[in-house]
């Protein structure tokens, strides 16, 4: 099973750059959307069901602003539209879809890169994210929480980590937040493959030439509770995937 996480920074945009050709190539069983930008009545549906998906969008309450959505190809046995907080669902930032003992999560955290009280909404949904997750977790044991976290976690996930040690989605609280997930009892997937291997980022500015120059952040993660360990298969980033300022990154379960 194949499970692909991807900020499309408007998925408008990013089906008129060849998303849907891409999902296609990719043909994974389920797909998690971030910043989607738009409100479900204002997307074409017939677009992924010719793919072979149902889709599940859930809108931020301010119009063109965040969204999170899950595509599957089989039937959810049940999906939540949101994290129960009023403050994160009006700005659409969970969803999740159960497939019997499997959950999964499409989450978009907060960006603190536009100002202080930004940053304090981040570190409010942090604090918020750190208990719902281990809640859902106790419940159900093969859960995944794909999507945009908005933080590097190590040095190793960032081009330039000295120049960055003070810019938001690299800071000391921001990356020890992501330690003590991981600690807790979430795996990061990608990591669990290729523990050393640097250069490998989901997200590039607009500015600067930095896509073309690779000076990137890895701040898209799917994270596996530690139950799923044994069923992690593999794990990967599709960089040359340019539909988006951020690429997908995915993971593939054994049964």
């Amino acid at each position: 099973m194949k499970i692909l996480s991807y900020n499309v920074n408007g998925v408008r945009s990013a089906l008129t750059k060849g998303l849907a050709e891409y999902l296609a190539a990719a043909n994974a069983d389920v797909v998690c959307l971030q910043e989607i930008k738009a409100e479900a009545s204002q997307i074409d549906d017939s677009v992924f069901a010719a793919l072979g998906y149902k889709a599940w969008w859930y809108s931020a309450g301010k119009k063109g602003y965040s969204g999170v959505a899950i595509l599957s190809k089989a039937e959810p046995t049940h999906v939540e539209f949101g994290c129960g907080e009023p403050e994160w669902d009006h700005e659409g930032r969970v969803i999740r879809a159960d497939f019997g003992k499997l959950s999964v999560i499409s989450a978009y955290f907060p960006s603190g890169s536009s100002g202080e009280h930004r940053q304090e909404a981040k570190y409010r949904f942090l604090d918020f994210f750190s208990g719902y997750a281990e809640n859902l977790r106790k419940d159900l044991p093969g859960l995944l929480v794909c999507g945009d976290y908005n933080i590097c976690h190590r040095a190793i996930d960032i081009h330039d980590p000295k120049g960055n040690k003070d810019s938001s989605g690299f800071l000391p609280e921001e990356r020890e937040w992501m330690e003590n997930f991981f600690q807790a009892g979430f795996i990061d997937t990608f990591r669990h493959f290729y523990p050393e291997e640097a250069h490998r980022y989901s997200w590039w500015s607009f500015r600067a030439n930095a896509r073309n120059n690779n000076k990137g952040w890895r701040i898209d993660y799917i994270a596996a509770c530690d139950r799923l360990k044994q069923q992690l298969h593999n794990a990967g980033i599709d960089p040359d995937a340019r539909h988006s300022d951020h690429c997908p990154v995915w993971v593939e379960l054994k049964g």
